[in-house]
């Protein structure tokens, strides 16, 4: 894929879509396509989409700015593209911003949802933690648990951390982290709750690993063990919203770094404490 964010409306009428998954606590679903061209694969999905408003969200714009991040921060994901696009659903065409990611598969690879994995591998009174750290798979969770307390990731459910087995190479390792849409604001759908929401408030999230609450998960990460990352700077602002004028608001753009700046300055506080 060539840029990150592709402005040009690009005709994409010819994709099938089918439902990902219903929204929790919203009216619309989330669904998703995939195309193939030769031996490679794109997978496609949209935002939080009703049949008669079209995109009443804004996940597949969090992909791209949680990307952005993550490559800031050195941590390895997997890329996304926000596309601008006409699609088509049940006849009706829809003018929209989705996302598009390539198979993170290699040839030979199979996937499996890590609570599927460790229903099937794990001691009998193993947590998902204790798993994964004698799997070997420390460094990986640990920056996971940091990422989703800097977002604020609502979905970190089993089936969103995929083990990879490589029959080939006789290997077996945790797929890149992927899947961030349902992050930072993403129950905003106006300015009126942009403004109101609190950055900071620890909502209840879905984790797979650890507590319901991202903050009490970066104490899971001993203080010798700390994910190594690359500073975020107050100039990284620019870089995680280039692009972003006219596809969601200066208000919502605003509260999204305030809310990545102010949970950054807590966790290095929080790593300088400990």
């Amino acid at each position: 894929m060539s840029t990150q964010l592709v402005r040009e409306k690009q005709d994409l009428t010819y994709l099938s879509w089918s439902l990902y998954r219903n929204s929790s606590g919203t009216a619309g679903s989330f669904l998703k396509s995939y195309s193939e061209l030769g031996e490679k694969k794109l997978y496609y999905k949209l935002s939080n989409f009703d049949k008669v408003q079209g995109v009443i969200g804004h996940e597949c714009v969090n992909e791209l700015i949680v990307d952005r991040l993550l490559t800031i921060l050195g941590i390895p994901h997997l890329s996304y593209q926000l596309i601008h696009a006409d699609i088509m659903i049940d006849g009706k065409i829809h003018e929209v911003y989705l996302c598009a990611s390539e198979d993170f598969k290699e040839k030979g690879e199979s996937k499996i949802a890590l609570d599927v994995y460790k229903e099937r591998e794990a001691y009998p009174t193993e947590s998902a933690l204790d798993f994964c750290i004698r799997m070997g798979w420390e460094e990986y969770t640990y920056q996971m648990l940091v990422v989703d307390y800097l977002i604020l990731n609502r979905d970190r459910h089993g089936a969103n951390i995929e083990v990879l087995r490589n029959s080939r190479k006789k290997t077996l390792c945790l797929a890149p982290l992927f899947d961030h849409g349902l992050s930072l604001l993403c129950r905003c759908t106006d300015d009126n709750l942009v403004n109101e929401f609190d950055v900071m408030a620890d909502m209840p999230c879905n984790n797979y690993i650890g507590s319901k609450s991202t903050c009490e998960n970066l104490s899971l990460i001993p203080a010798d063990k700390m994910p190594t990352l690359n500073p975020l700077r107050e100039c990284d602002r620019e870089i995680l919203l280039e692009g972003l004028n006219g596809i969601i608001s200066g208000a919502l753009q605003d509260k999204i770094w305030n809310m990545i700046w102010k949970r950054w300055c807590v966790y290095e506080n929080f790593c300088n404490s400990r």
